[in-house]
């Protein structure tokens, strides 16, 4: 073969598109599904799962792991597996409610902002640049502490404190699609801003929102593991940042293995968890995206 031929070649081989940048490497989707989906099977069979009562005092204060208490029990005698498997139908309630109400909220005032333009984006906007200034955890703290410890105060308090960063994301699609052809077709025909944002603006926007609600979801269980932890959630409700605080009020956590079994478990599922949100809303972004293809 000639060295032209040969150049021809490698120029050819070259222009095409090589597997692995051809498509994402499948690893975080598949990754995030199966942590997400663990703790979702976790949360719909906790009555099966669950080997007692959470609530109830089903052994002796601080009792060792055993055949009865594969997690051992807390100080006083709640068994802390039941508490554990419990703890994921909170977390997953939380972050879907409030992640799916911010959301909510983002999508009406960032598409709103977005195809009104105009002194409606203006004022939008601006409110969007003041909330986004105030100091959101302290804010947060003070208004779930002022509503009072239940968790739909605490689903509504993350949502309405947590819109601001998706309705930009939202405003700047809307900004993009409201200037392509079949967008204007429409309004010259005589759609109005409601016809159009149902139906073409948002089909156009799903990928993107649905992205946006699985980081979304991750965000709130974060919070609401905080919120709990500080003690400011629904004390009886069974959940992960309850169980922590629970643990680290008790004096002598750390001077026997009991944390091993109380402190940690709780952590490590609710790391897990947000994990599984991210892979996954990573995973979906770069597959819905072509421009971030090339980097996996």
């Amino acid at each position: 073969m000639s060295n032209a031929s040969l150049r021809l070649h490698d120029a050819h081989a070259l222009s095409q598109p090589t597997p692995q940048r051809s498509m994402p490497r499948p690893w975080l989707w598949l990754a995030g599904w199966a942590l997400v989906g663990s703790f979702l099977l976790l949360a719909l069979l906790a009555p099966w799962l669950a080997p007692h009562d959470p609530t109830a005092y089903s052994g002796a204060p601080l009792e060792r792991p055993s055949r009865q208490h594969p997690l051992g029990t807390n100080d006083v005698g709640q068994d802390l597996l039941s508490e554990l498997i419990y703890g994921a139908r909170i977390s997953l309630l939380v972050g879907v409610a409030a992640g799916g109400l911010a959301l909510l909220i983002a999508t009406l005032i960032g598409a709103g902002a977005g195809y009104l333009g105009g002194w409606v984006d203006l004022l939008l906007m601006r409110c969007v640049d003041l909330l986004m200034a105030l100091p959101m955890v302290p804010l947060l703290i003070l208004v779930v502490a002022y509503a009072g410890p239940s968790l739909l105060n605490l689903i509504l308090c993350i949502a309405l404190l947590g819109w601001m960063v998706p309705a930009r994301s939202i405003r700047a699609q809307v900004l993009s699609l409201r200037s392509r052809n079949y967008i204007q077709a429409a309004r010259l025909f005589g759609a109005g801003p409601l016809y159009v944002l149902l139906r073409h603006l948002l089909p156009a926007l799903g990928p993107i929102l649905l992205a946006l609600l699985v980081g979304q979801i991750g965000r709130a269980i974060m919070i609401e593991a905080g919120i709990a932890f500080l003690g400011l959630s629904d004390p009886t409700a069974k959940s992960w940042g309850m169980m922590i605080r629970y643990a680290l009020n008790y004096g002598g956590i750390y001077l026997s293995p009991v944390w091993i079994w109380w402190l940690l478990p709780p952590s490590l599922c609710i790391s897990l968890l947000v994990l599984g949100f991210t892979f996954l809303g990573v995973g979906l972004e770069r597959r819905l995206s072509p421009r971030l293809v090339r980097q996996l």
